[in-house]
């Protein structure tokens, strides 16, 4: 039975209402709401008995999360925002889970609490804030470094920076009309008469936008995409290997063409995507930030240093960022659209690999399928179907996301030291992010459990096992001397249709072409007359590709 008479204190819906917003350690919720640890500490047993909250790893620190899955959570939750007479700071009114107008947010992660716990402490506005009050402390901590002001300003700023909510920020900006200065008034209204000075020094919104920006999806990268991506991996190279012998024929212009392996096939995506990968962590890891003023020359920080270079240098490094090797207001733009382009060639990658297992779930072809759960619905009106939606969503994601690459080089022009026409466009480049993941971890489940059925991939071959053999047949007959191979080969390919025979049973009646057959190896011999055996070095070539990249992305 829960106990609920001690959730509502004062206390209790505080934490409650930043727990809503964020992720946070008890130490930080104590700092949020100044209270001591220890109190905080038993309001969130009382949570933890009455299913509200639970405990969980994130970047190396135990954090609280509201589990909102429980209704009663739920009811508690919608209670705090609508009661006004709550003695506690107000919460702004939330827009539901149904209203959200970008199919993202409701559709492909809203519903989700743990795709929602992977993307928001990065991609969310909540989270630009979290990094644009990084870049803040680091900021002051620098000036504190240089003497420009106290260690104990810094200290004080810093955990300002602790304390400040977006709520708060975006509340500001309604005031005022400028993000980045309510930001700095938002850490001002929390710092003592001298600690203000040194909030937001010599330094330009776009310090700030920029380098939050840079950092935030450096850490996004490493911290939730690349596993991620490497889990997908992993998937394809187990897939490969253990179909690196089962035979399916290939295809060229939709057409039957010669025989492979199935594991070949996806050993092509073991290699395409395992390159994606390395140029996805290159160019994260090169994000740059900067330090360098309104117009990139430095002017007020060199007020101040001689070296305002190594300033900027000394600010990045404490953020774990390369600076921009010259900028204007913004950054150069082509670490940014470098990275973005990373991010949606490795789309193209996924999409195409999910192209080609939607074509193979075709009722005429049927050689793969998607895993169905018991009660999935597969249409509306036809009960027998079971169409391969997840394929289909990967291909349609990559369609939305793939144009606003355009958008990225559009972004490279900022006339002189800056424009604003990409302030509204770099606002959507978590979309992009957020999209991509979403389709990452889709297409990684369905792969997982993707079911292979090697009797029609068998069927398949069959259909036109004995015109196969053409090829080898032309290539060494030519080899051993006849005049015109591929000729032949075409003409006997042709008769062999028409009288619907195998072509190697009339080649061997044609007493014509024994001379050259009888100069051909035991070996050769074989894979004319059991074309199945006429793939190459397919499945040894599987093996070498899943063995490299197990290497190189050390799986």
């Amino acid at each position: 039975m829960k106990e609920l008479s001690g959730i509502f204190t004062k206390i209790n819906i505080q934490i409650l209402e930043l727990l809503s917003r964020e992720n946070l350690h008890i130490r930080e919720i104590a700092d949020r709401i100044k209270c001591s640890p220890a109190k905080v500490h038993a309001c969130i047993k009382t949570f933890k008995k009455n299913g509200l909250a639970k405990e969980i790893d994130e970047k190396n620190k135990k954090v609280i999360v509201l589990n909102l899955d429980d209704e009663l959570t739920r009811q508690i939750l919608g209670l705090i925002n609508i009661d006004n007479s709550v003695e506690s700071r107000p919460v702004r009114e939330r827009i539901n889970l149904f209203d959200a107008i970008s199919p993202l947010d409701f559709r492909y992660y809203g519903r989700s609490r743990k795709m929602m716990e992977k993307l928001q402490p990065y991609l969310s506005e909540s989270a630009f804030i979290k990094y644009a009050l990084k870049v803040e402390a680091a900021l002051t901590k620098t000036l504190a470094k240089n003497k420009i002001c106290p260690n104990k300003i810094a200290e004080e700023v810093e955990k300002a920076c602790r304390q400040v909510t977006a709520e708060e920020v975006y509340a500001e900006e309604d005031r005022i009309k400028h993000n980045i200065r309510a930001l700095a008034n938002s850490i001002r209204n929390k710092v003592s008469e001298e600690a203000k000075p040194f909030v937001h020094f010599t330094s330009t919104s776009y310090d700030i936008i920029a380098t939050a920006d840079a950092l935030r999806y450096k850490e996004f990268t490493g911290n939730a995409l690349i596993p991620e991506l490497l889990k997908l991996e992993s998937t394809l190279i187990n897939l490969a290997l253990r179909e690196k012998d089962t035979l399916q024929i290939g295809r060229t212009h939709g057409q039957h063409a010669e025989p492979i392996t199935f594991g070949f096939a996806i050993a092509q995506y073991v290699s395409r995507f395992g390159s994606s990968i390395q140029r996805i962590r290159k160019a994260s890891s090169n994000l740059r930030g900067k330090m360098a003023g309104a117009v990139g020359a430095y002017n007020a920080s060199g007020l101040f240093f001689e070296n305002p270079v190594k300033f900027e240098e000394e600010v990045m490094n404490e953020l774990g960022l390369k600076a921009s090797p010259i900028s204007t207001q913004v950054v150069e733009a082509e670490f940014l659209a470098e990275y973005v382009n990373s991010i949606v060639s490795a789309f193209g990658v996924i999409a195409n690999l999910a192209d080609d297992m939607r074509h193979l779930q075709r009722n005429e072809i049927g050689e793969v399928g998607e895993y169905f759960e018991a009660k999935q619905v597969g249409s509306s009106t036809m009960p027998q179907k079971r169409n391969p939606i997840n394929f289909e969503n990967v291909k349609g994601m990559w369609k939305e996301m793939m144009p606003r690459m355009m958008t990225m080089y559009m972004d490279q022009l900022s006339e002189h030291q800056r424009d604003l026409t990409n302030s509204a466009s770099m606002r959507f480049i978590p979309e992009i992010l957020a999209g991509f993941y979403v389709s990452i971890a889709r297409l990684e489940r369905v792969m997982s459990g993707l079911q292979v059925d090697k009797a029609n991939m068998q069927k398949n071959f069959d259909m036109n096992k004995h015109l196969i053999v053409a090829e080898p047949l032309y290539i060494l007959l030519a080899a051993n001397g006849h005049p015109d191979a591929h000729e032949y080969a075409r003409e006997m390919t042709l008769k062999a249709q028409i009288e619907k025979k195998p072509l190697i049973e009339l080649v061997k009646k044609d007493k014509s072409i024994q001379t050259y057959l009888k100069k051909l190896s035991k070996k050769q011999l074989d894979i004319i007359y059991n074309p199945e055996k006429y793939t190459g070095i397919a499945s040894e070539k599987t093996q070498l590709v899943c063995e490299l990249w197990k290497k190189e992305l050390r799986l």
